[in-house]
């Protein structure tokens, strides 16, 4: 019996192992996409690639050690691969490496507050810095605002609005009364309303405060950009070159601003630790499958291989990142001889401005003219639910013909948005557009990436969709397998922009300035 049980058992598993292979529907009897597609459910590596970028290397600043020895990985991982892939210089920026972080509340009690600094934060002493806290001056006009300046020293200054609440809107949208949800969304309104006149007032921007409190004498300030998730906080860099820039969880800076706003006189100890490197050269990493027919033409995958610091950049963009890798694993394994040249461009500095893919569009002006077909991937974890023409009037047709012969099961929660509009959404796709190559973006399901991953602390291996992510391999391959075989060519005729109100002509195309060669912290 006990024998039976366990045939049946084994049996079983078979069953259910052997379900997301057989369940797949193929519109041609193509034998590349079969492959793809078996080799993508049985026997991926994305979390191996996972585990070895996001937990063992970690976040991948621009300027970082980490964004270098992650790139020397990707470089390891496509030579075990056999494929060709080179370092390419694209400038320098301004070097720097992270240490400890570790803030304490000491007065009106004792505990440990969540946070850490900004990037490009400057290193205390040892004993770190102890100073009183106090909140940003309400002050009735600039001259006024100048004369409260010198109160500042020695004390931690807040410099972000408070929030009303520490739930996301869908907790209030689920649980609270109409009536209360509409009076913490018009509370909201009001205290961001009056911040932003607090600022103003000052006379300064809110992005150089930092540095007029630096000059004051201030012991550092504390920031707060509340993701709209639950226990997370945005980090982003610092312009000061002296103190401390700290972005805390809204709990903890909730409660200082609280302290401060009761009278409780709140007292902390702020230590960073961190260096700086100099100009430290940055680069892409670009790998290859050289083509066969039409060698000088190229289908390029796209992703971003720098991130925020905060956490270890899982969703932004590592998750890209390990699709197109995998992506090309798989173009290797199973069509190593393309019809054109396959390219992958893993870019650096995008968070600072697209720099890296500004970069080799710049150099590369050969390959931009003859490029068949970029697909970029940058928002997060989910299941590719969109994709653009991106204004190429006939790029919808070409996009239609690929996807009609990938199975259902991975296209069809697609929309399509022919011809759309020329864009890119912010990120390296929009370096190719702007110069009218086709660089489509693969819009992916949200899975609440703006309100909890985006730029977080919170963006880690955890939050990985494993089979969304399998998903968009199969994708990605399956369309630069098409774009590369296809016989016709890309138009790139697009279309006229919408009539701007103001001028009554159409708005001209994006442009993009070039890309910052030079060190510096660029927002």
């Amino acid at each position: 019996m006990k024998t039976l049980i366990q045939n049946c058992v084994v049996i079983l598993s078979l069953i259910i192992v052997a379900v997301p292979v057989a369940s797949q529907t193929f519109p041609t009897n193509d034998p590349v996409i079969k492959e793809i597609w078996k080799e993508a459910v049985d026997s991926s590596q994305l979390e191996v690639l996972a585990h070895q970028l996001f937990d063992v290397i970690g976040p991948r600043l621009v300027g970082t050690p980490q964004l270098s020895k992650a790139g020397d990985w990707a470089m390891a991982k496509y030579k075990s691969w056999g494929i060709e892939a080179k370092n390419e210089a694209w400038g320098k920026w301004k070097g720097w490496e992270r240490g400890v972080t570790h803030i304490d509340l000491l007065e009106p009690r004792v505990r440990t507050l969540e946070g850490t600094a900004e990037a490009w934060c400057p290193p205390t002493k040892k004993a770190g810095v102890t100073g009183g806290v106090i909140v940003l001056n309400d002050a009735t006009e600039s001259l006024a605002f100048l004369k409260w300046l010198p109160t500042v020293k020695g004390k931690f200054v807040l410099i972000s609005q408070p929030q009303p609440t520490g739930r996301p809107d869908k907790d209030w949208e689920e649980f609270a009364l109409p009536k209360s949800y509409d009076s913490l969304k018009a509370e909201r309104k009001r205290m961001t309303d009056q911040w932003n006149d607090r600022i103003r007032r000052t006379g300064f921007k809110a992005d150089t405060l930092p540095e007029v409190l630096e000059a004051s004498g201030a012991a550092g300030v504390f920031i707060s950009r509340w993701s709209g998730g639950l226990g997370t906080y945005r980090v982003f860099g610092t312009r000061t070159t002296s103190i401390p820039a700290v972005d805390l969880s809204l709990e903890d800076y909730n409660l200082l601003y609280r302290f401060v706003e009761y009278g409780d006189q709140p007292v902390v100890r702020v230590f960073t630790d961190s260096k700086f490197l100099g100009e430290t050269p940055t680069s892409n990493i670009i790998g290859m499958i050289p083509g066969t027919e039409k060698p000088h033409e190229y289908v390029m995958l796209s992703a971003h291989f720098d991130s925020w610091d905060a956490a270890s950049g899982a969703t932004d963009n590592g998750t890209g990142t390990i699709v197109m890798m995998e992506t090309m694993r798989l173009l290797q394994k199973y069509y190593p001889h393309p019809k054109r040249t396959i390219l992958v461009g893993h870019w650096s500095s995008e968070e600072q401005g697209l720099n890296g893919s500004k970069a080799f569009v710049e150099d590369h002006p050969e390959i931009i003219k003859n490029l068949q077909a970029l697909f970029n991937q940058d928002n997060g974890t989910g299941r590719v639910v969109s994709m653009s023409a991106q204004g190429f009037i006939d790029g919808g047709e070409s996009l239609a013909r690929w996807i009609s012969r990938i199975p259902q099961e991975v296209t069809g929660n697609i929309k399509l948005d022919f011809p759309g509009i020329p864009g890119g959404g912010g990120t390296d796709n929009a370096s190719f557009v702007v110069e009218s190559a086709p660089g489509f973006g693969l819009g992916s399901n949200s899975w609440d990436y703006g309100a909890y991953t985006w730029h977080t602390n919170r963006d880690t291996y955890d939050k990985l969709v494993f089979d969304d992510l399998r998903n968009n391999v199969i994708l990605t391959a399956c369309l630069a397998y098409l774009a590369s075989e296809d016989t016709t060519t890309v138009s790139r005729a697009k279309r006229i922009m919408p009539i701007n109100e103001k001028t009554g002509q159409p708005r001209p195309w994006p442009q993009m300035k070039g890309p910052e060669r030079a060190g510096g912290i660029k927002k």
